[in-house]
């Protein structure tokens, strides 16, 4: 905790050291008092807070706590919960209007797609920084996570497919499939998918996205001109499925899960959605290693697979 005094001149600086307290993810239990949680990392930022005030004139008092009255450790957790969420709502708001403003007005100009894809990176720095601070695991980072992603799809076009024509009449063996780099939930399971059902001996290669041309020989997934990927209201998973035959009731209802948790548009509404995409995100944030997301991920599916089919049983 932090309880400090400041001089009324000059007027900028508690304005200052406020923002700078909100920075680190403080939330303030009474005037001029503020709570963190204990970590080295924030212990040091706090001490560089402490310096300026003492600098500017001011008091400031820094002490680990253990709340008896008043003000629980538990309701203590919850207002950095109620802190993160404000903040993640903030950024799933812009997000949403990013990706309306791109479905609403079609295939961008230049000029417009650098300035979307600009908000885009600001947006995810911004996740990045409240992920950073979010240490009691608040309920809205999933869904901020999956806004980000869906902005990241329509910037890249996975709504525009390429090479419909494709013979399918044998599925592929041991081809090279391309997708995006930084993959999230519907290219976790379309990649998973393609290896447990229709290319066991697949490989994966990660590339920027929007201007990649293909060699010989690859199938692309999720990405724009891509063989295989978003068509109509269907994610690349469930177009997968289609495509390749695949009828599995249990494959279908992981298409509706991962559909829902792509597409943001709620229309399946399976029990099961929240807490896939509480996996996903956590995945994602452990590593930015595709392989791994994608093996980590396949343990995921694996599981998840296995649960349905047994419930058909």
């Amino acid at each position: 905790m932090i309880f400090h005094q400041i001089p009324a001149k000059p007027d900028y600086l508690r304005v200052r050291v406020g923002r700078r307290l909100r920075a680190l993810g403080a939330v303030g239990v009474k005037n001029s008092v503020y709570v963190l949680p204990n970590t080295p990392r924030l212990r040091e930022a706090l001490s560089e807070v402490v310096r300026e005030i003492h600098e500017r004139g001011g008091q400031a008092v820094v002490c680990e706590a253990h709340f008896v009255e008043g003000l629980s450790d538990q309701t203590a957790e919850d207002l950095f919960r109620e802190a993160r969420d404000r903040e993640y709502a903030a950024i799933s708001e812009e997000a949403r209007r990013l990706a309306s403003t791109i479905r609403r007005r079609g295939a961008p100009t230049e000029a417009r797609h650098r300035s979307v894809a600009l908000k885009h990176q600001r947006l995810k720095r911004r996740f990045e920084e409240v992920v950073a601070m979010d240490l009691f695991g608040s309920g809205g980072r999933e869904g901020a996570a999956g806004l980000l992603s869906l902005v990241e799809d329509r910037l890249q076009g996975v709504e525009v497919a390429g090479k419909p024509d494709l013979d399918l009449s044998q599925p592929p063996k041991g081809a090279t499939w391309v997708t995006r780099v930084g993959v999230m939930v519907d290219r976790i399971a379309s990649a998973w998918l393609i290896r447990r059902f229709i290319d066991p001996a697949a490989r994966f290669k990660f590339v920027a996205g929007r201007a990649y041309k293909s060699s010989r020989g690859e199938l692309r997934f999720d990405m724009a001109g891509a063989e295989f990927t978003h068509e109509g209201e269907s994610c690349t998973f469930e177009v997968l499925l289609e495509r390749f035959r695949v009828r599995d009731s249990a494959l279908r209802a992981i298409g509706e899960i991962v559909h829902d948790l792509d597409l943001e548009d709620g229309r399946h509404g399976r029990p099961e959605t929240t807490g896939l995409g509480r996996m996903i995100v956590g995945i994602a944030l452990a590593t930015a290693d595709d392989d791994a997301r994608i093996a980590q991920g396949t343990t995921v599916f694996d599981g998840l697979y296995r649960s349905f089919r047994k419930q058909a049983r």
